[in-house]
Formats: structure tokens, sequence, C-alpha cells
């Protein structure tokens, strides 16, 4: 018997020393090959690019993975201890690896033959998700063991979970707690309750099992579990226990969540910057602050849907977007409501497959469409000659009255413009329109459609170039093309102020006569004889030049080109911030053949507004990395001279106009809004404000762009394949409206104010129709804004003295 235990004795020491030498010598020999777990001190999670606006509303995420690191302290206590509870109860007892667990694993697959739990405490997931890989291995769980306890050794507790909650995988494409807060409820995790909490502590074990969103029931019953353990280890009260076990699976699929919808905006950002930190700046956590205002942003993009909404209804109605689709399924569902029956499983089971039923068939009706602005997609029901029943994606039911759309009634049909009598004959069940939905009780649902033309507008500080707001084109889902920087388009009469502008450079006045009649060139250049005419066929004879901006004449500005010569006046131009490129080198320039960009056409615009400065436009405020130092700052040049030291920055921008000069071409683009072409723009009711329409030959490009002391806005309409806009439409009826509703905005919150003539200006009565001096009480005058030394006398001439200079190959034909 003796002997017998002596051998069993034996056996156990020989099989201890076996197993010890055995694990001592996996030790040294993967212990050399392991990695540093110091490195985790200065680890760099992968984190999304960020964009954010001026005042910090989200624009814009870029990046593979959501996260969204948080500090040890943002951590809620109730979630530490639903992780602990779930995970590793004993995490802040051990060293990095619970024994217990191990053996309860290894005793687990010796009786299974199967893995069922790998005894893996917090510690060791952060060493697996840092450094290893997944693969169920001994040697990994050697290595796993092993790293756990380094980590333990080179950091404290509250590190290695702040490591662990930051960085597992928790479904969605979330990595860490902050990203799932996020994902499944829409807050940030401070704000998430305890259920909610539990929830998200359910996750790790296995992401696409306990997912609360694909598998509501199973993420239930995990969620339960560990509040049951976070009872059982005095976590929670047992009525906290029980009231929380009650609370209903809330969560669901978040979309993106952004403060700001400005696409055109983060793409151009996401471009500049990429060029500079290439693939790192999606992981890296980079946070950029631009320029933009978000109300501006917001104002501007409305505007844009509106006034692009009303050309559009103001031509002829397409029809709708998609026909035959079948609608057959939906009727029978939508014309029968659940049974009324008292509350019950049973009940709620039949309500959730109805609405389920219904879901699943709009979710197929409309995968193709989305909302664009205020216009939402909606199927015809039923069509009838006064009025249509129409179901949204969410399955609202809305009823259209003809009424309420008599502009529909124009019809655009292959065989040209007809009017249509009903509803019946524009639409027929199974299409898909665009609705208004109603924002009061009592207001109608409107039949829309998505306008076929485009629209750009940028607006930017007078005072340092910062882009307020940029819209692109109508939706950026329908063409990422960024209209307001990358399309070159015709000015037409935007490029007179720049003109006349050169003009008094050179010596002109605002009471300069130039003759408004026809005149006729010929260039070799030209298939035929250019005969350029005004708008509306009629010529006036000698005019001032501040009447001829306001009104905008076309033979004044040639003939002012003509005679200041266009060499001189492209040099002017460029000096004003006008690329060379599109300049043409004739005549044709005073008429706005170049083909500028919006951005571009805003930049000169904002010269006008800061007294004659040209500033740069720029969008990328600051950049900072994720744990917020400071990379880059713009320190853009002001419109001042001399700058005041306390400026962002003491550099001046360069002075383009003479104060003189720009003091006397704002008054006058004053009064294209107060009695020019501009004048809708008077129900701003502000006499401040400066602008210029612009509209080309058959009216393909419409323009309008214009300025306050503190915001310079261009707004561009036309089609992107350049054609008519129509009978009838002009840079005063396409694009003054968006500026109109873009300025009500901008305007909100800044005084109304006076510009104080700069020393060297004077103020002469004179005759309106000669543009000389007259005596006070003189019937027909007005004062009129003079340079001390271009102030006229009775001898000037009509043409204040100038010698016409000669026009490179465009002679005139008497």
């Amino acid at each position: 018997m003796w002997r017998f235990i002596q051998l069993i004795l034996w056996f156990n020491i020989s099989f201890i020393a076996v197993v010890g030498l055995t694990t001592s010598a996996t030790i040294l020999y993967l212990a050399p090959k392991l990695p540093n777990a110091e490195v985790l001190k200065d680890i760099k999670l992968q984190t999304p690019l960020r964009i954010y606006s001026k005042d910090q509303k989200l624009i814009a995420k870029f990046g593979e993975k959501r996260r969204q690191p948080i500090t040890y302290e943002e951590i809620p206590p109730q979630f530490i201890h639903a992780l602990i509870a779930a995970e590793d109860q004993h995490f802040f007892k051990h060293s990095g690896v619970d024994l217990k667990g191990i053996a309860r694993a290894v005793v687990q697959l010796a009786q299974t033959g199967r893995k069922q739990s790998g005894g893996s405490t917090i510690t060791m997931q952060v060493a697996r998700n840092f450094f290893l890989t997944r693969n169920q291995t001994f040697v990994r769980k050697f290595n796993e063991i092993l790293l756990a306890l380094q980590i333990e050794r080179t950091h404290t507790k509250e590190e290695i979970l702040n490591l662990y909650i930051n960085k597992i995988y928790l479904g969605h494409r979330a990595y860490g707690i902050g990203a799932a807060a996020q994902v499944y409820y829409g807050r940030n995790i401070q704000d998430l309750t305890l259920p909610e909490l539990a929830m998200i502590a359910g996750l790790p074990k296995a992401p696409s099992r306990y997912n609360p969103i694909a598998d509501p029931d199973r993420a239930l019953a995990r969620r339960n579990w560990i509040l049951g353990r976070m009872a059982a280890l005095d976590y929670i009260s047992a009525p906290i226990y029980q009231e929380a076990i009650q609370a209903p699976v809330t969560a669901q699929r978040q979309k993106n969540v952004q403060g700001l919808y400005a696409p055109y905006i983060a793409e151009m950002v996401r471009q500049e910057l990429s060029l500079q930190y290439g693939e790192r700046l999606y992981e890296d956590g980079y946070i950029v602050n631009t320029t933009i205002d978000s109300a501006m942003q917001t104002a501007a993009r409305n505007a844009v849907y509106t006034g692009l909404q009303a050309y559009d209804q103001r031509h002829r109605y397409r029809g709708a977007e998609s026909k035959g689709k079948d609608i057959t399924p939906l009727l029978p569902l939508l014309s029968v409501a659940p049974p009324n029956l008292p509350t019950d499983l049973e009940h709620n089971e039949t309500v959730r497959q109805h609405e389920n039923a219904i879901q699943e068939h709009l979710a197929q009706l409309f995968s193709s469409y989305y909302p664009i602005g205020n216009m939402t997609p909606a199927a015809t029901l039923a069509v009838n000659p006064e009025s249509i029943q129409v179901v949204l994606q969410n399955g609202e039911l809305h009823r259209l009255q003809l009424d309420d759309n008599l502009w529909a009634k124009k019809l655009m049909r292959p065989t040209g413009a007809e009017t249509a009598e009903d509803f019946t004959e524009i639409l027929e069940p199974g299409d898909i329109v665009r609705v208004v939905l109603p924002q009061e009780p009592d207001m109608p649902t409107l039949l829309t459609q998505v306008p076929a033309a485009q629209a750009a507008l940028v607006a930017v500080s007078p005072q340092d170039g910062a882009i307020q707001a940029l819209v692109g084109g109508l939706d950026f889902r329908l063409s990422k093309f960024n209209r307001a920087v990358q399309a070159g388009r015709q000015v037409g009469s935007s490029i007179k102020p720049f003109i006349y502008a050169s003009a008094l450079k050179m010596g002109y006045t605002a009471a300069s006569l130039v003759n408004d009649a026809p005149r006729v060139y010929s260039d070799p250049s030209l298939e035929k004889a250019w005969r350029p005419q005004n708008s509306g066929g009629k010529f006036r004879g000698p005019t001032r030049l501040r009447e001829a901006l306001y009104r905008s004449v076309n033979a004044v500005s040639i003939r002012l080109l003509e005679q200041m010569g266009v060499n001189e006046t492209l040099t002017n131009l460029e000096s004003m911030g006008f690329p060379p490129e599109p300049l043409p080198n004739n005549l044709t320039l005073a008429l706005g053949s170049a083909s500028i960009p919006p951005a571009d056409v805003a930049k000169a615009f904002a010269i006008f507004a800061n007294g004659g400065f040209l500033i740069t436009p720029y969008l990328i405020d600051s950049v900072h990395t994720s744990n917020g130092e400071l990379i880059f700052k713009t320190m853009p040049r002001q419109a001042c001279d001399p700058c005041d030291v306390s400026l962002q920055a003491s550099m001046p921008a360069p002075r383009v106009l003479d104060p003189q000069t720009a003091f006397i071409m704002h008054s006058m683009m004053q009064d294209v809004i107060q009695k020019g072409t501009g004048r809708r723009a008077r129900v701003l009711n502000r006499r401040d404000l400066g602008g210029k329409t612009g509209t080309t030959n058959e009216t393909k490009d419409a323009w309008f762009s214009g300025y306050s002391q503190t915001t310079a806005a261009s707004v561009w309409v036309g089609f992107d394949d350049p054609k008519s806009l129509g009978r009838r439409e002009f840079g005063g009826t396409a694009a003054l409206p968006i500026w109109i509703d873009f300025m009500k905005t901008a305007l909100k919150g800044t005084q109304e104010t006076k510009a104080v003539p700069p020393e060297g200006i004077v103020s002469i009565q004179i005759d309106r129709k000669s543009g000389l001096p007259t005596a006070a009480g003189h019937g027909d005058s007005l004062f009129e804004w003079f340079r001390k030394e271009n102030a006229p006398s009775r001898s000037t001439s009509y043409s204040n003295g100038q010698t016409p200079a000669n026009t490179p190959s465009i002679q005139e034909i008497f």
C-alpha cells in the first residue's frame, strides 16, 4: 500500500515538474518574441477624421471605423459595473490572469471536447486586441497570458480598462463604447440609462449574436442576465434591478449623426487635407474646424432648394419621377387596419406582422429614392380628377388637392407644352412623385418635382476671406460636381462693376457720359458681324456711368471698354483677382463672356464690400490632433491698412482699389439694388447693400452677386449642359431670389452701416442729363460723388476728355 502511495506521489511530483518545466520552457521561448507592453502608453487608436463648423456643429466623419474615444473619467460608473459583471468580476483584484477562470475553461474543454469559454480577463482581451490575432490556439493563449501579466505591471487598472472600452468592437462598425452609444441610441454614453448601458456591456461577448438591432430578443436576454449579475454583486439594489429588466429594447438603427448637412464642404476639406496627410487622415482622429457658419449654411441650402423649386414651377411639370411601380400588394394592407383587440401578446404579434408587411413593401418600393431637401418621395395609390392619394416611405397617407397644385397642369410633353385638365391626365397609380409636406396642421400637401436646373452659392467674409457658406449644387448624392468652385460659367453683366471700377481708376467719373447707341463690329475670329443689343432692345443716347451700371446697359459697357482699351482693362481685372486664362482679349469681355466659378466671383465682389482689398477665401480654420494639439492654423490677411495688432493676422490684404474708387463704386452698386436690376432686394429693407445681376446670351446663366459689410455672396443658376433657362428668366428672377432668401439670415444681428466718404472725395450737384455741375435749385439735378482731381467743370466734355484707345482686331463698321 505504502509503495502504491509512493508511486502516486512521485507521479504527481513528476507531473508537476514536467508541467513546470514545460511552462518555463514555453515562457523562455515565447517571452523574447512578445511585444513590449509599454507601447500601449503611446498607442493611437484608429479614429475617423471629424469636420466641424465654426460653431462646432458636426459636418462629417471620414474613416472606416466609427470611434469616439473617451477618457476613464468619462465612463459612467454604472457601465463599469455592468462590464465587470459581464466580463471579469475579479478585474480589480487579479494580476491580469484569473486562474479559476482558466481552470474552469480547461474542465469544460475536457468534458465536452469543445471550447466554451476562454477564461480571458479584460487584461487578456486587451493583449489580444492590441497585439495578437483571434486564432484560437494554445500558443496564442500562452502569449495572451504572458502579455496580460506584463500589461498589469506597466499599467494601472484604470488605464487598462480605458484601453479596452475604446478598442473593443461592438457591431455596426462601432469601435469603443463612445461610438456604440451613438450607433445604437444616438446619444453620448453619459446620457444612457442603466438598461441601455447593460445592453452595450453585453455586446463584447459576441456583437453579432447579441445585437439589439439584429436580434432584440437574444440581446434582451443577455442584458437582463447582466443586470442580474450586477444585483448579485451588489452593484444595484433589487428594486432597481426589477425596474431595469422591465425596460423595453430602445436601440434602433441611427442615421448618421450630423449637426450640419454640408457634403460639398466636407468633400472640399477631405480633398485638401488628403494631399498632405494621405491615409493617416482617416485613422489618426484629426479634428478640423472650418469657417462655416451653420445658420448661414442651412439658410444657403434652403434658399437653393426654394429658388430652384420656384424656377421649376414657373415652367413645366415633367410628370412622374418614375412610372409603373407595382403597388398591388400594398393596397389591401393599407386599407385594412390591424384588429382592434385588447392589448395582449397575440394582438401585439398581429399588429407587428401587419406593420412589418407594410414596411417590407414600402422599403422595396422606395429602395432607389430618398428625400432631397423638402422634396419627399411618394407613391400614388389613387388618382382622381380633383385629388390624388399618396403613401410615403414611412407609411403615412396624404391627399393632394388639384386646387392647391394648379401649376402642375402645365405639362412638358414630347409634343411640346400642353395644359392638362385634371390629375388623371398627369398621373396614374404606381407613379413615384415628390411632395412637400405641410409644416402646419391647416397647410396642404403640395406636389413638386426634383428641379432639372442647378445652382451654386458661395458666401465669404469680406474682412478676411473666411467662407461662411457654400452650396455646390442641388444635392450631393445626385451629383458630386461642385459647381461653386469647379464650374466656370459665363458671368454676363456681373463683370460690369469691375469694368466700371477700371474706368474710375483711369480717370472717368460716375457722371461721365458714354453714348448708348447701336454699334456693329467685325472681327476675323467671328463668323459674322457682331451687333450687341441692350436688354429690351432700347438705346438711350448719352448716359451717365452710374445710370448705365444700375440699368446694366450693354452698349455703354462695350463703348467704355473700347475707349479704355482691352489690354489695360484686362490688367486691372487681373489685379482684382480674376484669373487671366478665361478673360477674352476683345470687347465681348464687357458683356461677361469670361467663364468663372462662383467662388471667384464672390471673392471679387468682396472688394466692394471691404473698401478695396483683395482677400483670399479659405475654408479650413484649424486642424487639431485627437488629443487636442493644434497642428495647423490659417492666418488670413485682413482687409485693413494699417491693421489692428489685436487682430488674428497683422498683415493687410493687398489693396487693389484706392479708397476713393472703392467708395464711389459702392455707392453705384447700392443704386443697382435701390433703383436698378437688383431692386427686388429692397425687400431686405437695407440701404447699405450693393450688388449686380448677371444674365448671359439666351439666359444660359443667371447670376446675382451682392454684399453687405459682413458678407459677400454670389449665386449662379443654370443647367449643367448649358441651355436656355427660358423666357422671362434673368439674373433678377432666377438668382436674385436665392440671394435674398440667404441674406435674410446672413444679415440677422448685423447693423446697417453708412459708408463714410474718405479723404479726397467731394459731393457736387450735377445735371441729370449732362453730368455737368449745375446751380442749386436746378429742377433736374442730383448730387454725385467725385474725386477732387476728377471733379467736372462746366467745360468738361461728355466723354470726360478721354482719348479712345485702339481695340485689338475689332473695327467699327459705320
